[in-house]
């Protein structure tokens, strides 16, 4: 199959913060490990100005003639007019990875441009079908199976944290540090700074407890009142309900022990408390930490059984192979 892939080559579109991971080591390289010829189309240089890029993108469609055309939308960079000609000529799909808090304002405005649609939400599949949309497939984010596994060479913190800064996690590690736990924190606004994908991989084997911390609104009052910042944050943002991310597979896929703060349907990929652990706030989070450290027997056996089912099920080209056999 040939497949024409629409995305941004960098991150957010900004070179300075490298390239865009998942979309070309995770989305590309498994197309292209599943047999499929994969040409791209990048779309960085039309962020401030997408109006040239509108005909740019057809015009390349026609030349390239693919059997289908893969979005992973950014924003609304798109018009519809060019989703329904492209629709109209070849199968259309798109990764929407955020339903779970952008459904409303954005994909709903787009889901019926497109042949086919995948979402990371199931509890958003009503919602496509509500409007019209029936070919939605089911899928989820992921570990980039491409990468290399690290080798175990021992640990080297107790508890680290990979992502980047939001008044809400730094409450939490800033918390747990006053209780006395040594947790290090990297990525783009923590002082540690951001890691490149293989320190992050290697981050994830020689810390003991990674934790993992979402960035939707927290309602923990302690947070809220913790300063006017968090105060304010809380009351507009936007992001009001927690999701998978593709940090939930990375850290058993490359050999971590995950504390996460629990999010819908997890316990669809993982047995929570064998295979994860989850806390509910951050006395939880603190009493599971000191457990874990000092358990270390069942801590390894959790981070054991994880990986192997992560390596097995949760690649990229797990999920990618899945979604093209649903695609009629």
């Amino acid at each position: 199959m040939k497949i024409l892939y629409v995305d941004l080559q960098y991150d957010y579109g900004i070179k300075e913060r490298g390239r865009n991971i998942i979309g070309l080591d995770g989305f590309k390289k498994s197309f292209e490990d599943l047999g499929h010829d994969v040409v791209m189309f990048y779309y960085d240089e039309y962020l401030s100005n997408t109006q040239p890029m509108q005909n740019k993108l057809k015009e390349f469609a026609d030349k390239e003639n693919p059997d289908l055309i893969f979005f992973s939308l950014f924003q609304e960079q798109f018009e519809i007019d060019t989703l329904d000609y492209l629709k109209s000529k070849y199968k259309t799909i798109n990764w929407f990875g955020d339903d779970q808090w952008r459904f409303d304002n954005f994909t709903s405005k787009f889901a019926n441009h497109f042949t086919y649609c995948i979402t990371t939400d199931k509890f958003s599949i009503p919602k496509y079908k509500k409007i019209g949309q029936n070919d939605v497939i089911y899928s989820q984010w992921a570990a980039i199976n491409t990468h290399d596994i690290p080798n175990f060479e021992g640990y080297t913190y107790d508890v680290s944290f990979v992502g980047g800064l939001h008044p809400y996690r730094k409450w939490v590690v800033e918390t747990l540090k006053q209780r006395g736990l040594k947790v290090e924190a990297f990525g783009n606004g923590w002082e540690n700074g951001p890691l490149s994908t293989d320190e992050m991989n290697r981050l994830f084997v020689s810390s003991k407890i990674n934790l993992n911390i979402g960035n939707s609104v927290s309602y923990d009052s302690r947070y809220i009142f913790s300063g006017l910042k968090p105060f304010v944050n809380a009351l507009r943002s936007t992001k009001n309900s927690s999701q998978m991310k593709a940090r939930n597979f990375e850290i058993p896929y490359f050999g971590g022990f995950q504390l996460t703060d629990y999010v819908p349907s997890l316990e669809n990929y993982f047995d929570i408390g064998k295979e994860v652990v989850c806390y509910k706030d951050i006395d939880e989070a603190e009493q599971l930490i000191k457990y874990y450290l000092e358990n270390e027997k069942e801590r390894e056996n959790i981070k054991n059984i994880s990986h192997k089912k992560a390596v097995k099920e949760y690649g990229y080209i797990n999920r990618l192979k899945d979604v093209l056999e649903q695609i009629k």
